[in-house]
């Protein structure tokens, strides 16, 4: 983040249309977030934890977009950060957009290892930060990702007061129901189109107990209606009393109001709103991307088999808002929430039909409106986390005629997001449901293990890859044979399994079986074939028998200029790897040639300022440097560093690289005074632009304290 700059990540929640500060009821928040603290919003009274415990509802994430809010417009914000916490994934989505917004961060690295860096900088840092964490429902997603920092502020919102450790330190501050003069306040405001409806708003004030949601959902339906206070009040005592009857107590107050607007929507929106309503209900409350509840498969649930358009959609949504049901976000979030007391309420109320539907169309409307390309982790998190809450209240039914298509989508994403550890839970947990409802050989279940052990491997943990990855190998092969493209890829990535886990020898011998049957099944030429022995000479040349590596890269070398062309993107790869083992195993004349070689095709095909091309130069100044050719290595090390700096920008870490390895080459030379001003140069950028403790700039510190203490 530059000097200056300040930087938003995350959608605050837009404010509700007569939202009240609470000055009597939350008056200690604006005093209790001060920098260093961590404060925690929780109900007021003491929550069961139930997802209909109506006493969560008391707008804790009004309040804290609003303090949000108010700090940033204040001036005393550098970064703002909201971030959903109903998940670990939702946690790393929310840290790691944060940290490429704020520091330009590549948001296709590991989810993990960003969000660590992101926390890093908030420790160190002495820019003003608040990070927001809404809705954390369970303390075990915070693990090694609490934010914290003496510039900082936390603010945590949580349904149950049991989610926030005690170790943490956190300022507890409990929101319970308005004042009765907030309450009036908040009434009066949202009602001044008509004054007369006003009548009896002390005495509905007092009867709805002054509980927020409750007031949200009276003031909606009466603001669309002719009702007065008065009136509303009278239809609320009469139901509510109908509702102590069969429950044997006196309901909550939101419990009895949801009703009445529910209701009301249908009148305003017939059978559409209502439907529209089941169907949010199985979604993550806490953001719904709203292009799902317009989708065609939408659209065709809410008119039945008929075809129909958007308006139906839109008009059934506006009337679920105008009586408080949903909340709208602005343009720029395109958002829809609803209150997780109300979805709870709805799903119970609603006929068994009505969600069975419900639940196919949102799944099938998920499926329309994930995007193949996902910019980064954060891109698709309000996807994934409605695909997770529609599998929680669908249960077996995706599973009907085989899993839907959401369940293997949302685990694909997450893959893709690189958020591994949250994969591997996912992939677990599917495997299970998957061998219990459609059998331990069914395909599906297979492939789930599959995907189950890749994630393991994407984790960081191949040992236990590879105990699947053997698993799925028996199970491809017996239940498909041996041949079958999905048997062979079963070996190879177990192969690929071993060489994580360093254990290469029989890396080596796995691989190069896989390799041998896609020769058998598919030719010497065919692609999958070409890339598998690509992988056994990998594991040569990990194994450090350069010999045999750089014998296989040969071969592959030549089947891929015979087969693409010497110019072709995947040969002049192959030749690069071919290279680089020939410089291992110091055979540093063949080296220098492909090197050559490397560079004079990547430079006619792709031109000098590709990074390829860069990274060849680079290269090719390494091998000189090898070989003692210390000029020719000079001029390539400089002609890098000059078209990084160039492509990628003097901060870039590619080019603080090239200019550490320029240095310790001018050093090596006799250049001293050049090279320890280069390193010293590179050390303060480093410092001054990567996260703390960044692999590079602790090399660059080592380097520069054994040159200056030498």
């Amino acid at each position: 983040m530059a000097t200056g700059e300040r930087v938003r990540a995350g959608a605050v929640p837009p404010l509700a249309d007569g939202f009240t500060a609470r000055p009597e009821t939350a008056s200690a928040l604006e005093s209790a977030l001060a920098p260093g603290t961590v404060v925690a919003l929780v109900p007021g009274q003491a929550a069961s934890g139930e997802p209909g415990d109506w006493t969560a509802a008391s707008g804790k994430t009004q309040l804290a977009a609003s303090a949000a809010e108010w700090l940033w417009h204040s001036g005393q914000l550098d970064l703002l950060v909201w971030a959903a916490a109903t998940s670990r994934a939702a946690v790393l989505s929310g840290y790691a957009e944060a940290a490429v917004a704020m520091a330009r961060a590549d948001p296709a690295g590991d989810a993990e290892t960003i969000a660590g860096r992101f926390m890093a900088w908030l420790a160190e840092t002495s820019r003003p930060w608040l990070v927001v964490l809404d809705d954390l429902s369970d303390a075990a997603d915070l693990d090694g990702l609490w934010p914290a920092g003496q510039a900082g502020r936390v603010l945590i919102t949580a349904r149950d007061r049991a989610a926030i450790p005690r170790e943490r330190r956190a300022q507890v501050l409990p929101v319970g129901p308005f004042s009765a003069r907030e309450a009036l306040s908040y009434l009066m405001g949202r009602l001044i189109a008509d004054p007369d409806q006003r009548l009896g708003a002390i005495d509905l004030v007092q009867a709805l107990d002054c509980e927020p949601l409750a007031l949200t959902h009276a003031s909606g339906m009466i603001t669309s209606s002719v009702l007065s206070c008065r009136d509303y009040r009278d239809y609320f005592l009469r139901r509510r009393e109908q509702m102590a009857q069969g429950a044997g107590g006196q309901p909550p107050a939101a419990a009895v109001t949801w009703t009445f607007s529910a209701e009301h929507a249908d009148r305003l929106s017939p059978r559409a709103a209502q439907a529209l309503l089941a169907l949010a209900a199985l979604l993550d409350g806490n953001g719904i991307p709203a292009s799902v509840l317009t989708t065609p498969a939408t659209l065709r649930y809410l008119a039945g088999a008929q075809a129909t358009d958007r308006e139906l959609a839109q008009g059934a949504l506006l009337a679920l808002e105008r009586v408080g049901l949903v909340a709208t976000g602005s343009a720029s979030t395109l958002t829809v929430r609803v209150n997780p007391m109300v979805q709870a309420a709805v799903r119970a109320a609603a006929p068994p039909e009505m969600l069975d539907r419900a639940a196919r169309a949102a799944a099938d409307a998920l499926v329309e409106v994930w995007p193949e390309e996902e910019r980064g982790a954060w891109s698709a998190q309000a996807l994934r986390s409605c695909a997770v809450s529609l599998q929680q209240a669908a249960g077996d039914l995706l599973w009907v005629n085989g899993g839907h298509p959401v369940l293997l989508r949302a685990g694909q994403s997450l893959d893709r997001a690189h958020l591994a550890e949250p994969a591997v839970a996912y992939w677990q947990e599917l495997s299970t449901v998957s061998s219990r409802v459609l059998g331990p050989d069914h395909a599906e279940t297979l492939a789930a293990r599959q995907r189950l052990a890749q994630a393991y491997l994407a984790a960081g943990r191949p040992t236990e890859a590879i105990s699947w990855f053997r698993w799925a190998l028996a199970d491809q092969t017996r239940t498909l044979g041996a041949d079958h493209p999905a048997s062979i890829a079963a070996r190879l990535s177990l192969g690929r399994a071993l060489v994580a886990a360093n254990q290469l020898t029989d890396a080596i011998t796995v691989l190069g079986t896989a390799a041998d049957e896609y020769e058998r099944v598919y030719g010497g030429d065919h692609p999958d074939t070409l890339a598998a022995r690509e992988e056994l000479a990998a594991a040569n040349y990990a194994a450090d028998q350069f010999v045999a590596a750089a014998q296989l890269y040969r071969r592959t070398l030549a089947d891929r200029e015979r087969t693409y062309g010497a110019e072709d993107p995947g040969t002049i790869a192959t030749r690069r790897k071919l290279a680089d083992a020939y410089l291992a195993g110091n055979q540093l004349k063949n080296a220098l040639s492909e090197y050559k070689r490397v560079l004079a095709d990547q430079e006619r095909v792709f031109g000098p300022d590709h990074l390829d091309t860069i990274a060849a130069r680079a290269a090719l100044g390494a091998a000189y440097h090898s070989a003692g050719r210390m000029a020719s290595a000079l001029q390539l090390y400089e002609q890098a560093c000059g078209g990084y700096e160039r492509v990628r920008g003097p901060d870039h870490p590619d080019t603080l690289e090239a200019r550490a390895n320029l240095a310790l080459a001018y050093y090596a030379v006799g250049r001293l005074t050049e090279g320890l001003a280069v390193l010293r140069d590179t050390a303060a950028l480093c410092e001054r632009t990567l996260p703390p403790g960044d692999p590079l700039t602790l090399a660059v510190q080592e380097s520069l304290a054994n040159i200056a203490g030498g």
